[in-house]
């Protein structure tokens, strides 16, 4: 695709057509259309996977999360302050300092416009009743899990506002 021109940056991805990816080859019919459909079901992700997709330095799934928690829509991240940044649980000002470059950057402007116009979800949708029963705790999961995956019972702690560790051996 890059080769054909079809992709000259991130957002072109969500201006592909059935036809642009059916034009290459081997790409059939059915493949096309799974392809479309999975970039089109990407647009609902929640706004922690945008911001973890767009590849800040030092920035990973948990301080992706810890960041769509706090501001809650792009722009207001965009907006933040170094300062305001590293409070943030999972943010240092190593991190911040690292956040407010890559957005004051007008290649990623340019890149956040194209993908809103593109109608890539640029807000956090969890605005439910926060349950914070774990706030402050931090899980070590060992062992085996009799009902979740260690992903499955680390979102569940997140989700009630606690941290999870994985030990490395």
């Amino acid at each position: 695709m890059i080769d054909k021109d079809m992709l000259k940056g991130i957002a072109d991805i969500y201006y592909l057509k059935k036809e642009d990816i059916q034009s290459l080859k081997k790409s059939g019919e059915k493949f096309s259309e799974n392809l479309i459909n999975a970039i089109n079901a990407s647009k609902n992700n929640n706004l922690d996977k945008l911001i973890s997709a767009l590849g800040i330095r030092h920035v990973g799934t948990k301080g992706a999360k810890a960041l769509a928690k706090k501001y809650k829509s792009i722009d207001k991240l965009m907006n933040a302050t170094e300062v305001n940044l590293a409070l943030v649980d999972d943010i240092g000002e190593k991190t911040a300092k690292s956040i407010c470059e890559f957005f004051s950057q007008e290649q990623t402007i340019e890149l956040i416009e194209k993908l809103k116009e593109a109608g890539v979800n640029m807000k956090n949708e969890d605005d439910e009743e926060v349950d914070d029963r774990f706030a402050g705790m931090t899980f070590v999961l060992t062992g085996t899990l009799e009902k979740y995956t260690r992903d499955e019972a680390s979102e569940l702690i997140e989700k009630f506002g606690g941290k999870t560790s994985r030990l490395s051996f």
